[in-house]
């Protein structure tokens, strides 16, 4: 399995419908509203690297209100 935290930046206005639409996918196990730099962090798990690049490009980055993201891998 391989694990990663998701640094979410989001436009304004849309955390309370965009935590709920990343607690509904499967490959998300928690995802928090925080303050800084960015809006929500996520944690996600999946099979391998390769399961964690589709998640991102074809669920994560067209939900809608997402803006921009960073993963950091966990070891």
């Amino acid at each position: 399995m391989v694990k990663a935290y998701i640094l979410v930046e989001i436009e304004a206005g849309n955390s309370d419908k965009l935590l709920n639409d990343l607690r509904a996918l499967p490959e998300v196990t928690a995802a928090d509203a925080v303050t800084g730099p960015y809006d929500i962090i996520a944690v996600v798990e999946t099979q391998d690297n390769n399961a964690l690049g589709n998640f991102i490009r074809t669920k994560l980055q067209h939900l809608a209100g997402v803006k921009r993201t960073v993963t950091c891998l966990a070891f």
